[in-house]
């Protein structure tokens, strides 16, 4: 998202300057604890025994502050006959060691087509949800013989020209690309329910929705003025940006609660 709130930030303030780079969210991070950069963005939580020891063995103090909500999306070829998937055929799917090849191992009732699969790289927040929160491998992994990428354009491409494939990423990368891809439903359970800001805001799209955040340095934010107003304009405008970014704006109750976090930084 720091995209978009830097658009929305120079567009008001032309005079502002602002740095914006882009990797993955373990990237991100690496440079964040190196004290390289102020804030990071991240579609995950920062992990608590690699990335979290890393900030403080540089003396990187921080906050975290939810910004949005995103809604991972699991989508096929527009062609494949399969509208909806149960969590445990999603992890068989993409667990780690997966050997299925073809639709009908999932369900006999599912298409004898041939298995190809697009998603994100190992360094990759939505990649690292997938396998530790949905997945839930203790490895933290999931399989590995598919065709990876950092850019969602390009797992868009793959699988809209792939016959019987089927890819994962943000729920924005969807939407842009509906009409070119067709997006699983997902049974937790519950019955088959399909992404959306809806589902995702309600609690209902399990167990694919998650958070968004950015981590801003504190030292950081009360020692310069630039990252400080920055931020502030990034959480005051924050269901304008999320937008922006075609992601999930937060609830009332999230977004009182982000702001009353940063409030709190010193």
């Amino acid at each position: 998202m720091s995209n978009a709130a830097y658009e929305l930030l120079t567009e008001e303030n032309p005079d502002i300057k602002v740095t914006v780079g882009s990797s993955g969210t373990g990237g991100g991070f690496e440079k964040f604890c190196a004290g390289e950069t102020d804030i990071s963005d991240a579609s995950r939580p920062i992990k608590a025994d690699e990335e979290a020891p890393a900030c403080k063995k540089s003396g990187v103090e921080y906050t975290e502050l939810q910004v949005a909500t995103d809604a991972l999306t699991v989508v096929v070829n527009k062609d494949l006959d399969v509208d909806c998937l149960t969590t445990d055929q999603l992890v068989k799917l993409w667990g780690p060691g997966s050997k299925v090849n073809n639709w009908n191992q999932l369900d006999p009732k599912f298409p004898d087509e041939k298995v190809s699969l697009f998603g994100p790289g190992t360094d990759s927040g939505t990649y690292d949800y997938m396998a530790a929160d949905v997945i839930g491998d203790e490895s933290e992994k999931t399989r590995d013989d598919y065709e990876a990428s950092e850019d969602d354009n390009v797992l868009v491409q793959g699988v809209e020209n792939t016959k019987g494939a089927s890819g994962y990423f943000g729920y924005t990368y969807y939407e842009e690309n509906a009409d070119k891809l067709k997006a699983l439903a997902i049974d937790d359970g519950k019955g088959c329910v399909k992404p959306s800001a809806e589902t995702a805001q309600a609690g209902e799209y399990t167990p694919l929705a998650r958070p968004l955040f950015i981590y801003v340095s504190n030292k950081a934010y009360t020692d310069n003025k630039a990252v400080k107003a920055y931020t502030d304009f990034y959480i005051d405008n924050l269901e304008t940006i999320a937008e922006a970014a075609k992601f999930i704006p937060l609830n009332e109750e999230d977004y009182d609660k982000t702001k009353s976090t940063l409030e709190s930084i010193s």
